[in-house]
């Protein structure tokens, strides 16, 4: 059947929370109502289960090329529609790197084959790439990444003229990672020269500073103002960078907008000691007064989006010693769950999690008919259970990594179904032998 009906739905949708049903046709909604028949939908009873719209999560790595031992574009997505994400976009830090046209197609070739969820790609800006990245169509995937401070694959932009020439020269959204390199630099030798390669895990937001964030992104901030590019901050982590962003305007006319992921809003420094390297990010897990920090400026709509920066890796390379162990850890599964906790925990409302998890990202970067529920939409969905325990453990953990620092937490809901593009993707447990996932497209 091509018809899917969903009876007794709470849908949570551009801040309302109502009863309805859903008549899905196809890959889109066909219509929303109260007590719908159709003798040839197949029905499906959400007997009063939530209904979001499917997450988008604009920043995930999924490894693949090159670092499949870590995890690949059909194992992360697979997790990744377990949690209810039904789109993402990954990063272009695999090996080889996405910095060619010829190279971003190979990535949009394998998620044709492969991927769960829906997908595109962001393009590697680097410091000699310029003359590629002018070559690329700006609907040919969701944006342009840049590292301003290196991380995973060593992708550092640090030649400020190629900066300045990248910002001018594209008009699709720039998301950067903002770590300013020297300040880093000086504090690893200090605490090399003192510790060796042994360095305590608590100094990572140290070394990682508040004050390295804020001068990158500022510095950033600085140029996208001059040349009216339209930037986009990737995991903003520290208190004080909260000020750059504004709130009194609304997302559609923001030129320069930030995002703040799961991590950042769960942990804080006083568990590093716990958890050790499974909680080492670049940016780092910085103070608990960050945290609150955070928590105001997404709540205030300084910060526009909630995302995951989803970095799996091996158990065996994070529990190297500091200077080897490297940054990242598996969220895709686990992140609605955790938002979900937190709105339990009164820390944030449903319609707002929703605006912050699907609305934005589908506004900020343009997608055609995405991250609502609306007649004629693409019918990208999450049923939720509210009244479960559900506990983190390694035998329901998905990532192909096969950890997540949310071991030992029990969540208080459960994704029941997702549905990507109307096709029932994840159901219960159980995944569909079929893959229905489709390559993004944008209006721009």
């Amino acid at each position: 059947m091509s018809k899917t009906l969903l009876k007794n739905a709470k849908v949570v949708n551009e801040n309302q929370i109502f009863e309805t049903d859903i008549l899905l046709d196809g890959a889109l909604i066909s219509r929303i109502d109260s007590d719908i028949s159709d003798e040839h939908a197949q029905v499906i009873d959400l007997k009063g289960d939530l209904l979001l719209p499917g997450i988008i999560d604009d920043q995930v790595h999924f490894r693949e090329p090159g670092l499949t031992h870590k995890g690949s574009i059909s194992t992360e997505s697979k997790a990744a529609i377990a949690g209810g994400i039904t789109t993402f976009m990954e990063q272009p830090n695999t090996n080889p790197q996405t910095t060619t046209i010829e190279k971003l197609e190979e990535k949009f070739a394998v998620a044709a084959k492969d991927s769960f969820a829906n997908y595109s790609f962001l393009f590697g800006g680097t410091n000699d790439n310029l003359e590629e990245l002018k070559r690329l169509d700006k609907n040919a995937c969701s944006g342009v990444k840049l590292f301003l401070g290196s991380s995973t694959g060593n992708m550092l932009v640090d030649n400020e003229e190629v900066l300045e020439k990248i910002f001018t020269n594209t008009e699709m959204v720039i998301s950067a990672h903002c770590e300013d390199e020297s300040t880093i630099r000086a504090s690893m030798a200090h605490y090399t020269q003192q510790y060796g390669d042994d360095i305590p895990i608590k100094l990572h937001p140290i070394i990682r500073s508040s004050e390295a964030c804020y001068l990158s992104s500022s510095k950033a901030i600085a140029l996208a103002q001059k040349t009216g590019a339209r930037l986009h901050v990737f995991h903003v982590s520290t208190g004080i960078e909260t000020d750059l962003f504004t709130n009194t305007i609304p997302l559609e006319d923001k030129k320069i907008t930030s995002e703040v992921c799961i991590h950042h809003l769960w942990f804080s420094d006083e568990e590093y000691e716990e958890k050790g390297t499974l909680i080492k990010w670049n940016p780092a897990v910085k103070t608990a007064a960050d945290r609150e920090k955070l928590w105001e400026a997404l709540l205030d709509d300084r910060i526009d989006i909630v995302a995951t920066d989803h970095a799996p890796h091996t158990l065996e390379e994070k529990n190297n010693p500091y200077t080897k162990a490297p940054s990242g850890g598996p969220l895709v599964q686990h992140a609605l769950l955790a938002m979900l906790q937190k709105e339990e925990e009164g820390k944030i409302g449903l319609g707002k999690m929703v605006e912050k998890m699907c609305h934005n990202p589908a506004k900020l970067f343009d997608l055609d008919r995405r991250g609502f529920i609306r007649e004629g939409y693409y019918a990208d969905l999450v049923q939720v259970n509210r009244n479960s325990q559900n506990p983190v453990k390694k035998s329901n953990i998905l990532y192909k990594c096969g950890w997540s620092p949310f071991e030992g937490v029990t969540f208080g809901s459960e994704i029941v179904r997702t549905f990507v593009n109307g096709h029932l993707a994840f159901d219960q447990g159980n995944f569909s032998t079929e893959r229905k996932a489709k390559r993004l497209t944008f209006n721009r």
